[in-house]
């Protein structure tokens, strides 16, 4: 990640109405776990923190955070979350089965070696432990964005799957999230390729939105969070996989 990219993503990690969705889908994937409270909790590309302290207000009190970013771990730092730390994702300084659960939400499209990252992952799982996936969807959809944030690749969720099984692991769960915005994200992202290239650098895909645009979109991802709980959908813009350690 560029250090352009990586500033602006702290300033609106908290408040943007991509994040704040995107979050509550986590959250409410890990309470549907119903894990204890004492569970070890890590989350890997914790940036700035919003995540842990949503967990840690509702009682958990074993959570770990990392990220390859020393602002992220600063801001995590000065909002009061102790247990972070700098530390590459695919490279992991902590003890074999050393947590219930480990979370990447958009991480493993960043690490060259996906099967060393997902080696790593396994390893510090307790046995019957669950890792919780989100990665961006679809090969199709590659764009500047993309290329802004260094990712290496996009994924189906046949491909999500495969890694994870490939790594050991037993894939529980599997959906697309963000479906609403698959369609019109499909339509600009290959409306792109045919039109003449850009001048200047690369752009990500995070616009001002205004307070009343940004306070919609959330609620609308949200309210659509809240159906795929229950189900599974065929497309979307990310996409996410729930896997256990075999015990």
């Amino acid at each position: 990640m560029n250090i352009e990219y990586e500033l602006k993503y702290h300033q609106i990690e908290e408040n943007y109405w991509w994040f704040q969705a995107r979050r509550d889908m986590v959250f409410r994937l890990i309470q549907d776990l119903k894990l204890p409270r004492t569970a070890a909790v890590l989350e890997i590309g914790c940036s700035g923190g919003p995540l842990l302290q949503r967990l840690e207000s509702v009682g958990y009190t074993n959570l770990t955070g990392i990220d390859v970013s020393e602002a992220g771990v600063a801001v995590a730092r000065q909002r009061g979350i102790p247990n972070v730390s700098c530390m590459d994702g695919a490279r992991l300084d902590f003890p074999d089965a050393a947590f219930d659960l480990v979370v990447a939400s958009d991480v493993l499209e960043h690490i060259q070696d996906e099967a060393q990252a997902l080696r790593e992952w396994m390893r510090v799982l307790r046995p019957g432990g669950q890792l919780l996936v989100f990665v961006p969807a679809f090969q199709f959809l590659w764009g500047k964005h993309d290329e802004v944030n260094q990712h290496w690749r996009r994924y189906s969720a046949a491909q999500l799957t495969a890694a994870l099984r490939g790594a050991g692991l037993q894939v529980q769960r599997h959906s697309y999230w963000n479906v609403g915005l698959f369609f019109p994200t499909a339509a600009v992202r290959l409306l792109k390729r045919v039109l003449p290239a850009e001048k200047g650098p690369a752009k990500d895909d995070f616009f001002a939105t205004p307070p009343l645009l940004n306070t919609l979109l959330r609620g609308y991802i949200t309210a659509e969070n809240r159906l795929l709980q229950a189900l599974n959908a065929p497309v979307g813009v990310s996409v996410f996989a729930l896997a256990r350690k075999p015990a």
